[in-house]
């Protein structure tokens, strides 16, 4: 079959050839054929190291997929199902899992460190981007990281809903829980910043400022439920004019670095709340005041691939989708073709595309 490798961090260019094979199906795994794949940010920060992940590798983690083959211990799907693929799969069984914080289990993020699920043709190894790899016509994955969903979700949505919109949506809904008739500030109009904008949207908040330094993404920000969009220039302007200089209810970072950071806590008003959603590097650190940090009252939150129990959020996210609630067309900027994934990466980097989705043949 075909798919995209990496052979080493730092690389620009990725491999596409037609010599990998799959591991076999173990009896808890799940084979899916993968129908549509997100191009998001964080491949592109795998591909740098900024996400370190194993090499050789498959990159792609937001995807979606019909289900071809299961081991014999599986009942959640069968055969024929469409899927979602969680690029967090959750053991259900440990002590993160049973309190009630699956996003944290680390079991299968450990083990795909070691176990690759891919084959080249001289039978070398190849791992899979958070144990999935769905740069890739098929992949072999754990039970618990393929979430069944109605069939008449379109395949790019259903993609989305892998990490997109759950990371971003979640992020309002299960972190945050923003309240009906607040004010939000997003700082960061991509792919997972505009989920946000729609979660908060969906929660009723009246005022929603994004923020963004490209103004070409302003206009879809709008689009999607944000009251007003600047660049970070005019954000004095905006705080001013939208809480009186007081300060926003939540500010959600979706970018993941220091700078953003800070300047996103900035935006917070006394006793509101500062979501942290982008995937930042492991020696990028933030700094912020112990004064600051106890008399102004923030509360400083992250929110890791939206707080999600997949069980649940991704078929309820779909149903969001379906009722017309969170616009996923309008997030789609390009469809592309397997082959045309190096072009898609360096679109990527230039910043000024959203999603691109691959559509398998």
């Amino acid at each position: 079959m075909r798919a995209a490798i990496l052979h080493a961090v730092g690389n620009d260019k990725l491999d596409i050839r037609d010599d990998v094979t799959l591991a076999p199906v173990g009896p808890a795994d799940v084979r899916v054929r993968i129908r549509a794949t997100g191009v998001c940010h964080s491949d592109l920060s795998a591909m740098t190291g900024v996400l370190p992940q194993p090499v050789p590798l498959i990159l792609g983690h937001e995807g979606a997929g019909e289900v071809v083959e299961v081991g014999e211990h599986v009942t959640s799907v069968k055969p024929g199902d469409h899927v979602v693929i969680s690029w967090r799969p959750a053991c259900q069984e440990c002590e993160l899992c049973v309190g009630g914080q699956p996003f944290l289990c680390m079991k299968y993020v450990v083990e795909s460190f070691t176990k690759g699920n891919f084959r080249l043709g001289d039978g070398s190894t190849v791992f899979g981007m958070a144990g999935c790899g769905t740069w890739a016509e098929e992949i072999v994955v754990p039970w618990q990281g393929a979430i069944k969903i109605d069939d008449d979700v379109s395949w790019e949505a259903a993609a989305l809903i892998g990490c997109g919109i759950t990371t971003g949506v979640g992020a309002v809904l299960n972190t945050a829980k923003v309240r009906p008739g607040s004010t939000v500030a997003v700082v960061g109009c991509g792919g997972v910043g505009l989920s946000v904008i729609q979660g908060a949207r969906v929660s009723g908040a009246r005022t929603i400022l994004a923020v963004d330094p490209l103004e070409s993404k302003h206009e879809l920000a709008r689009k999607v439920g944000a009251t007003h969009a600047v660049t970070p220039e005019q954000v004095p302007g905006a705080l001013a004019e939208l809480t009186g200089g007081a300060g926003f209810d939540y500010a959600f970072e979706v970018v993941g670095k220091s700078a953003t950071i800070q300047a996103t806590w900035q935006l917070a008003r006394q006793g509101g709340d500062v979501i942290i959603v982008g995937a930042g590097a492991m020696d990028d650190t933030v700094s912020i005041s112990a004064f600051s940090l106890l008399f102004e009252g923030k509360n400083l939150l992250s929110s890791l691939y939206g707080e999600a129990d997949v069980r649940h959020d991704f078929p309820y996210f779909a149903k969001l989708h379906k009722s017309g609630l969170l616009d996923l067309e309008s997030m789609i900027s390009a469809r592309i073709r397997l082959t045309d994934l190096n072009d898609a990466v360096a679109a990527l980097k230039g910043g000024e595309v959203l999603r691109q989705i691959v559509l398998m043949d």
